[in-house]
Order: structure tokens, then C-alpha cells, then sequence
């Protein structure tokens, strides 16, 4: 049978520093392919090669037969092959059908738009999938897990024979991604080619039929998924034993770090209370909508229109805005770091001390060696691996990007960590490094709540997990009784 896409000997250099030394690839119809490897790995530089971003310095690319080399996304999308990126890039003043259609409107006879026609088109598109999205929603009151939901549909409207998925999950819930797996099987029941990547084992293993490797910039391996499992695709993946996934270094004690008490925010979050001692991870799992993250807005200062009592290290606390928050020991890791977590227009010495950018400027003038050396601390405690800390931390890979995101609050000696989706986006080497980190805090006494929308990680590192539903708690339930089955229950 021949391939929708094969791709041989693909090799890009940045610099003089190779990003891809040896790019192969080879995807069947009617199937899903993993694409697997870390971050640094090349896989990016791949796809952008394929999809014709970045112009390749030597190998060839297929496309059913014949060879081809894409100059642009529209030659790419042309040929039968998208792209559903994992940065979304979403015009969020326009209406979801708009950016669905966005360049390829429909119009009337006459000339003009025809949004009717363009409203119900998208609509049937967002109902098929069963993404439960209004066309004529605006996009700036999505939430990121909508947005990403938008981006999938407009990828699939161009009825593409070849798809790339980039951590098409990252941002949302378990429903919607069972939603997305359906979509992905009658895509494959087409006969249509599905490239899957992501960081999230567990996915990979539910809906691919194959796997290829990168590592280093280089194809490691590939084969059928049935012949490899858990351990062994991760050896392949970091070329190493990593060990035990989720490491547990902490342990609770008899001292409340943190209670909440009728925590709640108008038509988002009702009657929240709950407790978490010093030395516990506390686990928040819900499906997309269900009200946590605004838990950790209405903390945070983030919401104006929260009410509720909460007391830190047993004192009441007035949090009106984040200034307050800081100032009374929490720090908020935030689910999308490249929005609202970093800089990305900074350097890592800049986002490593924006969160301390008071005392480290209290009169108006930055202390530059208190800056490099806080800086240099914050590095070499977390392994960050940067060239240099006045390079722009958008070149660090998504996990050293997550460990300055860190590195910025611990640098505040936090007291409570609000963590939402620590290891979003992130390999599964970085995840195991996160671990640490999180229980290193805890075990030092630190007291952390933790959200995380995948199943495995809420279990691996919590000790109790509260679950949400339409805003309100569904339930707490310690580690050793807490399962996937239980946890889906409560949620649903």
C-alpha cells in the first residue's frame, strides 16, 4: 500500500547547530501515527519542514508517490495535509465561525460575506464533532480550552487527507479529548492519515496503530504499538531507564497550610471549602467548565467578584488582587505559560525575577547584581538548561520554560503553590523533574494544590483529590481510595 506521506533523511541547521540530523517518517492510510520524542527532539522542526515553514537543507518528502517541497502552509494545506498546532493563534475579536473560515469565507451571489451561510456551516462542523461551541460566540470569551477546540475544527473543515495533531489535548479535559478520539476514528475510517503528537503516553497508547521516535534531532525506531509498551517507548524516548514516573517524597502533617471557606464567584464557582495541610500535594481534577481554575482565580485576586474566607497558616487573609495574594505567601503557576506565566519577549534572568521585580527595583531602579545572582540560584536549583540566562527564554524547550515559570515564584519563598497543569506541554524526562520539584516543596513543608486534568497524574502525585462538577465539589477522596473509575464518576 503506498504511503500518504514519506518522508527520508530531512536535515535542518540553525547556527551551525543542527536542530534535525536525520528526519524519517512514514504514514499509511486509514491510520494514526505517533510521532514521539522530548522536548529538543526535532519533532517541531520536522513538521514545520513538512508543512513548509522552514526550507530543508537535505532529504526528501513523498506525498503518495510523487516528491514534493512545500514553500508555504498553503501549498502544504493544497496538497492534503493540515496542521492543529499546539500554540493556538486565534483572532479573538472576530466570532468562531470566522476564524474557522477565516481567508475562505463564503459569499453571495452579489459579492459580500454571507454569515449566514458561514454561521451554519461551522455550526454543523462544531455539532459533528460534538464540541459543544456556539458558531456565533465571540472568541475572547472562550475559554483556552474552547479556543483549543476551535482550532482542531477549523483544521479538520479543510478536509485534509494528511493531519497533524501537536498536543491537540494540552488544554483540554478528558471529555472533550474522548470527543476528539471519536472525530480521529471516523477520520481514520475515511481512509485519511492522522500524525499524533503528544507528550501524554496514555493517549498515544489508547488511539495510535504505529509510532516513530526522534531523539537528539535524530529517527531513533518505529514500529506498531502493539510491540512496544510503557517503559519501553519512554527508554526510546529519553535513551535511558527514567524510573518511577511519579515521585512521592512528601508527606502531610497535622498543620493546615491552607482552608477555604465558601469559596465562591457569581455564574463560575459555589460554596467551595476545603483544607490542605502543610506537607500535602492536594489534587483538583474536573472536566473542562467545571469551575477549577477559577478556584485558583478567586485566590489569586484574580476575580473581583469572589467572595469566601481564606486563611493562610491559620490567619484570615483580604485578597483583592494578586499584590495581596503574593504578599500573604502564594505563588500561581498558571496553566498556559507562554500567556500568561512568562515573558516571552524577555530574557530568562528577566522572567526568573518578575515576580520579585519590587524588591529588586524598590526605587525604580533595577539592582542588576541581585538580578543576575537570584537568577544564577534559580538556575542551577532547577537544572534549567540555557545557554545563558540573558538569552530570550522563548528559546528554552517547554520544560526548562516551565521550570523558570518556577523558578520566578520559588524565588518569592512561597508558602502555598497553585499549580494549574504543571507538566502541560512538557516530556515525559521534564514531567519527572516538575515531580520533584513540587514534592521537594512539599516535604520541606510547603503546601501545594495541584490541577491537572489527566487522570494518571492527579492519582500519581496527590494525596487527596477534590473533584469539581458545574462549579461546585463533588467530592474528596483520599489517594488510597481514589481510582480513574471513582474520579470519572464524581466528574460526570
Amino acid at each position: 500500500m503506498q504511503p500518504l506521506l514519506k518522508v527520508e533523511g530531512l536535515k535542518k541547521s540553525f547556527g551551525g547547530v543542527a536542530a534535525l540530523r536525520d528526519g524519517r517518517f512514514e504514514l499509511a492510510p486509514g491510520s494514526v501515527h505517533a510521532l514521539c520524542g522530548g522536548n529538543g527532539a526535532g519533532k517541531s522542526t520536522f513538521l514545520s519542514i513538512v508543512m513548509g515553514i522552514q526550507k530543508r537543507d537535505a532529504g526528501a518528502i513523498w506525498r503518495r508517490g510523487v516528491e514534493v517541497e512545500f514553500s508555504s502552509p498553503a501549498e502544504a494545506l493544497a496538497s492534503g495535509i493540515a496542521i492543529i498546532e499546539q500554540e493556538l493563534s486565534p483572532v479573538p475579536h472576530m466570532s468562531v465561525a470566522e476564524n474557522i473560515f477565516l481567508g475562505r469565507e463564503p459569499t453571495r451571489r452579489f459579492g459580500g460575506i454571507d454569515f449566514r451561510a458561514m454561521n451554519r456551516e461551522a455550526q454543523r462542523l462544531l455539532d459533528e464533532l460534538e464540541f459543544d461551541i456556539r458558531a456565533e460566540r465571540t472568541m475572547a470569551t472562550l475559554s483556552v480550552a474552547q479556543m483549543q477546540l476551535v482550532e482542531i475544527a477549523k483544521a479538520l473543515s479543510h478536509d485534509a487527507e494528511v493531519i497533524f495533531m501537536d498536543e491537540p489535548t494540552s488544554a483540554i479535559g478528558e471529555r472533550e479529548a474522548q470527543q476528539l478520539f471519536a472525530a480521529i476514528a471516523r477520520l481514520k475510517a475515511q481512509g485519511r492519515g492522522i500524525v499524533y503528537v503528544s507528550h501524554r503516553l496514555s493517549e498515544i497508547f489508547q488511539i495510535a496503530d504505529s509510532y516513530t521516535v526522534f531523539r537528539d534531532g535524530a529517527y531513533v525506531a518505529s514500529g506498531a504499538m502493539t510491540e512496544t509498551d510503557r517503559p519501553g517507548l519512554i527508554r526510546m524516548i529519553v535513551g535511558r531507564e527514567l524510573g518511577d514516573e511519579y515521585i512521592k517524597t512528601n508527606a502531610p502533617s497535622e498543620t493546615i497550610g491552607l482552608a477555604v471557606e465558601n469559596l465562591a464567584s457569581p455564574g463560575k464557582i459555589e460554596d467551595i471549602s476545603f483544607t490542605v495541610r502543610k506537607g500535602e500535594i492536594f489534587g483538583i481534577y474536573g472536566l473542562m467548565g467545571s469551575g477549577r481554575t477559577e478556584i485558583f482565580d478567586a485566590l489569586f485576586g484574580l476575580d473581583r467578584h469572589s467572595v469566601g474566607r481564606i486563611l493562610v497558616d491559620g490567619k484570615a487573609v483580604a485578597i483583592s488582587r494578586p499584590a495581596d495574594a503574593m504578599a500573604e505567601g502564594l505563588a500561581f503557576v498558571t496553566e498556559d505559560r507562554k500567556q500568561t506565566g512568562l515573558n516571552l519577549a524577555d530574557s530568562v534572568r528577566g522572567n526568573i525575577g518578575l515576580a520579585s521585580l519590587p524588591e529588586m527595583s524598590p526605587a525604580f531602579v533595577m539592582r542588576r547584581a541581585e538580578e543576575a545572582e537570584a537568577s544564577t540560584r534559580m538556575i542551577e536549583r532547577f537544572a534549567i538548561k540555557a545557554a545563558r540566562d540573558t538569552m530570550p527564554v522563548s528559546g528554552l524547550s517547554g520544560g526548562n520554560q516551565q521550570k523558570v515559570v518556577l523558578g520566578k515564584w520559588f524565588l518569592r519563598r512561597p508558602r502555598v503553590l497553585l499549580l494549574d497543569e504543571p507538566t502541560r506541554g512538557v516530556d515525559v524526562g521534564a514531567k519527572r523533574e516538575i515531580y520533584r520539584i513540587i514534592c521537594d516543596f512539599a516535604a520541606e513543608g510547603g503546601t501545594v494544590v495541584m490541577i491537572s486534568s489527566e487522570i494518571d497524574e492527579v492519582l500519581g502525585m496527590s494525596d487527596r483529590i477534590m473533584v469539581m462538577r458545574n462549579g461546585r465539589s463533588a467530592g474528596i477522596e483520599a489517594r488510597a481510595q481514589a481510582s480513574a473509575q471513582s474520579l470519572v464518576h464524581l466528574s460526570t
